[in-house]
């Protein structure tokens, strides 16, 4: 194939822009003017005018949850996200429509619920979804509808009762199972006390896990979307979003490319343990993790180790320096008496981690938690030197200038969720006030003090629409209100980009072989409608996406049409 008449965002070091590009046999084989690439042109050969559009690296989504995405589609799940639903009697409404075509006794499932966006809670912040909520509508099925942060589920009572759940259940550590004046459980459960409930789910099979990767492998393809990271996956995750994240997940990633269909690139963290652990049973469980060499690292890859080391703002549950509106500074996770002992529990599963040879991953974003995460990065590779580690913190939501400058001092990286912070800019004043709503994931500091940033959507938490994400790391614009939360956050264009392909290349240990349009790299590549060097920022999310190729493979296509 050869593409013209367009600009070819190359994303190298200079981020040149050239006119032409040429691929060969899968690999990029010309950049340039369309006199140079022309010459790669022989019998059989596809041009493409790219008519004015944009030629881009193949977009790295580094953080989504591939299996979990599909299983959140229709007919899989019940829809229950903004703007579907609106209010709480939107939410019963979907589930009374899905209980009348389900069979009495079974479970039904939704995604996507957000109490800053459903009306009842909006007006009155003290009002939390509760099971009485659905019971009217679901007396014969167990209903589990999960939050769009996939850190706290709601549910009504048979669910409760068929999960065993009531007023002397104990939470586990770090975790909330949210009762009533009485005691009793109201049906909404944070962080690890979502296992109480989900373990009473039906195991999913094979074919359902592999039904929901292709889903997502469809909807990637339509936004040029050529590797992910599937962000944990192993014993940890097996009751975690319907049991997506279970070590059964990974087998069906090989089976898919052992039949050659698993069209984008990814890249695998394993979950050793869940929520809530204790140091002894994360190394137990991964040293239990034998797993076999990928037959094709370039299309499905184990390598790196997903932790969680505290929760989410909008439940208090991230470990923060200062008290959230309302008091209250959250916690760590795992497992431990007081702090002192969490963070020992933290920093030997993150040591352990790193001389076991993996990459590690923790989810982290409270800033107290980041400079406890951090600094165990620090100590682990003191004790155990070995070169290029690339740990990263996930989410990273209230970095911090010391653990900015410790992950630009040691290599590090962090992982940040720009159409999150679209989605929940208006709503986390709330919670931790006006001034840390507006810093909450600092791109421009981040980079100015040197440390490698890369952007996920965290999907199925927001949709993997990285055209959103670039917009609302250039504009700092809400979607709610349209306010601007931190302008002096905002960043680049093409830095931006460089979030979702050279250095997200760096965070898989792939710069190499992708990321860029240079010549012998993999032609992974995204076409839009319009030249992104002169379209208005705000307009970047309605851009068309018109072509996506994955080694030269064309996998989406509506410039043949």
């Amino acid at each position: 194939m050869v593409f013209v008449n367009g600009s070819v965002l190359t994303v190298d070091s200079r981020f040149t822009v050239a006119s032409a590009l040429a691929v060969t046999g899968g690999l990029i084989s010309a950049v340039g003017d369309r006199e140079d690439v022309m010459a790669h042109a022989g019998p059989g050969t596809r041009v493409v005018d790219l008519a004015g559009g944009t030629l881009l690296p193949g977009i790295n989504d580094s953080h989504l949850h591939g299996c979990a995405l599909g299983l959140t589609m229709p007919p899989l799940s019940v829809d229950v996200a903004h703007p579907t639903v609106r209010s709480m009697a939107d939410v019963a409404e979907a589930v009374r429509k899905a209980a009348e075509r389900t069979l009495p006794g079974e479970w039904i499932t939704g995604h996507g619920w957000d109490a800053g966006y459903l009306t009842e809670c909006a007006a009155d912040p003290g009002r939390l979804p509760t099971r009485q909520d659905l019971d009217a509508v679901s007396p014969d099925h167990p209903v589990l509808l999960y939050s769009s942060s996939g850190h706290a589920t709601w549910v009504n009572s048979a669910a409760l009762a068929r999960a065993g759940v009531d007023r002397d259940t104990p939470a586990p550590p770090g975790s909330v199972i949210v009762t009533d004046t009485t005691g009793e459980p109201t049906g909404l459960l944070q962080e690890g006390a979502q296992d109480l409930v989900h373990r009473a789910l039906p195991a999913l099979s094979p074919e359902v896990r592999a039904d929901a990767v292709k889903a997502t492998l469809r909807m990637l393809a339509r936004l040029g979307i050529t590797s992910y990271t599937e962000p944990g996956l192993g014993p940890g995750g097996d009751f975690l979003m319907r049991g997506a994240l279970a070590h059964s997940t990974l087998d069906v990633y090989r089976r898919l490319v052992a039949d050659g269909e698993l069209t984008a690139r990814v890249s695998v963290l394993l979950l050793p343990s869940g929520m809530t652990s204790t140091a002894e049973d994360f190394v137990h469980a991964l040293a239990a993790l034998d797993e076999p060499a990928s037959t094709d690292p370039g299309r499905l890859n184990v390598i790196g180790v997903k932790l969680f080391a505290d929760g989410v703002p909008v439940n208090k549950t991230s470990w923060m320096h200062e008290p959230y509106v309302g008091g209250g500074c959250g916690s760590l996770c795992v497992g431990g008496g007081d702090d002192e002992e969490r963070v020992a529990q933290l920093a030997e599963m993150i040591r352990y981690t790193h001389a076991a040879g993996y990459q590690a991953g923790v989810h982290v974003t409270g800033d107290r938690a980041i400079d406890a995460v951090v600094d165990a990065f620090a100590a682990a590779s003191a004790a155990h030197p070995r070169p290029d580690a690339r740990h990263y913190v996930i989410h990273g939501d209230f970095l911090t200038a010391r653990s900015m400058r410790k992950l630009a001092e040691h290599g590090f990286g962090v992982n940040m969720n720009p159409t999150i912070k679209w989605t929940v800019a208006d709503v986390e004043e709330h919670f931790v006030g006006a001034e840390r709503a507006a810093y909450e994931w600092p791109y421009r500091d981040a980079l100015d003090a040197g440390v490698t940033v890369t952007s996920g959507s965290d999907a199925p938490v927001t949709l993997p629409d990285w055209r959103q994400g670039v917009s609302t790391m250039m504009l700092r614009e809400s979607k709610a209100s349209g306010r601007v939360s931190g302008p002096g956050q905002r960043i680049r264009l093409a830095e931006a980009i460089r979030t979702y392909t050279a250095d997200a290349a760096w965070q898989d240990f792939a710069e190499d072989w992708k990321g860029t349009l240079e010549v012998g790299k993999v032609a992974d590549l995204c076409v839009l409608a319009a030249d992104l060097l002169t379209t208005d920022p705000r307009d970047i999310p309605a851009v068309p996406v018109v072509f996506t190729a994955v080694g030269g493979e064309v996998v989406h296509d509506l410039l043949a049409v």
